[in-house]
């Protein structure tokens, strides 16, 4: 059970994580850390926009809706959260704040932050680094202050927890210039996610996590790896974008610059070709032909298939190659983290890379840990702080 937030305001909060045609959402009592209720409106701007919702206990609907835009998601959303069937709250005023997860804060953001117009501004400045996150993100947040006037509302960035890496790990070895012109450099995401388990893993060791090193792993459909030393990032695997670093659901993940400006002119690729290969049709997908989930290559590993066995030691590979890495940097290591689908959820993997790095964790005594990731908790914890801090 997670601490409750003794010092600060009751609330419950509503999580929204907007997406170009989707809107995930949960809503939260921090009081009894309790989720209340999650769901999700697919297929906005289409006729065949649908709402999930579950508020457990039976409390369960899925049904077509009008969504055309994302100002009509939120409000069926804010609707069924009121519904006397499958409903929680007897008034949208019984929400106290919402926290929307926004990819990119760049340089600017390095914590949550209430949202303003001026922040809203920063956001959309940052689109061109994030121009499949940030600007649906900025619809939701538009949406909701529309619609759920006088609530406050929090912006908690993907990029903030890595704010913390020094320059000598974000810059990139090419002419300064550009990072001064366009702010290329080493970024990193999954951010809210390996903070969440870092401050788990204090827990489970029960030390200060001002006192531990760990390396923590969120590996799902998009994989990075993260170096914490006494709680903060000290370096992260993925970079200016989420491209940098593991293996991936259809990620290429570390691939020389010079292979991709070779095949583009061996296949007469776009830049826009390029950038859908490597970020759509690469990766795990890439290299089975079928697939980019795990559990399929799992499937066809157990059938004697010998690039799923491929791909699973590349994806191994990788993944202790960093954590050999992040531990040398450090110096020496508590525990290595494993969380996100495929790290919650796969034996094998886990076996894999348990058996890898069995011998130099036993040397500093370090542990291998399974910790379920819940970011959307982390978004509601910050949203709440930042709202008693202003109201303090």
């Amino acid at each position: 059970m997670r601490a409750h937030l003794k010092n600060g305001p009751a609330m419950k909060i509503l999580i929204i994580n907007s997406g170009s045609s989707s809107i995930k959402y949960r809503l939260f009592d921090l009081k009894k850390d309790r989720l209340l209720c999650k769901g999700i409106v697919e297929r906005i701007g289409s006729d065949k926009a649908l709402i999930s919702h579950d508020a457990g206990r039976g409390r369960c609907f899925t049904g077509k809706v009008e969504a055309c835009d994302h100002y009509k998601a939120i409000r069926h959303i804010f609707d069924i959260l009121v519904s006397p069937k499958s409903g929680v709250m007897n008034s949208w005023a019984d929400i106290s704040a919402i926290g929307h997860r926004v990819v990119h804060g760049a340089e600017m953001f390095k914590g949550p932050v209430l949202i303003n117009k001026a922040v809203i501004k920063a956001i959309e400045g940052f689109n061109e680094l994030a121009p499949l996150h940030n600007p649906p993100a900025v619809l939701g947040i538009k949406a909701c202050i529309e619609f759920a006037k006088g609530i406050p509302q929090a912006a908690v960035f993907d990029t903030a927890f890595h704010q913390t890496i020094p320059p000598y790990a974000y810059t990139y070895g090419i002419p300064y210039g550009f990072y001064k012109k366009y702010g290329i450099r080493r970024y990193g995401f999954h951010g809210t996610s390996h903070k969440y388990v870092s401050q788990q893993a204090a827990k489970i060791l029960k030390k200060p996590l001002s006192r531990l090193n760990l390396v923590t792993c969120h590996l799902g459909n998009g994989c990075s790896i993260t170096a914490v030393k006494s709680g903060r990032s000290i370096d992260t695997s993925m970079g200016f974008t989420p491209l940098e670093g593991l293996l991936m659901g259809t990620r290429s993940g570390d691939i020389d610059p010079a292979a991709v400006l070779f095949i583009m002119e061996k296949e007469g690729l776009s830049i826009k070709d390029a950038d859908h290969m490597l970020n759509k049709k690469s990766g795990i997908l890439g290299l089975s032909g079928v697939s980019n989930d795990m559990r399929d290559i799992l499937k066809r590993l157990r059938e004697g298939d010998k690039m799923a066995a491929l791909i699973l030691d590349i994806f191994a590979y990788r993944i202790i190659k960093y954590i050999g890495a992040y531990t040398a940097v450090m110096n020496r290591i508590d525990a290595v983290v494993l969380t996100g689908g495929i790290g919650e959820n796969s034996a094998v993997i886990k076996s894999m890379i348990g058996r890898r790095v069995k011998g130099f964790l036993s040397k500093f005594r370090a542990r291998l840990i399974v910790i379920p990731t819940d970011e959307e908790w982390m978004i509601a914890k910050e949203t709440s702080e930042m709202v008693g801090a202003k109201n303090r």
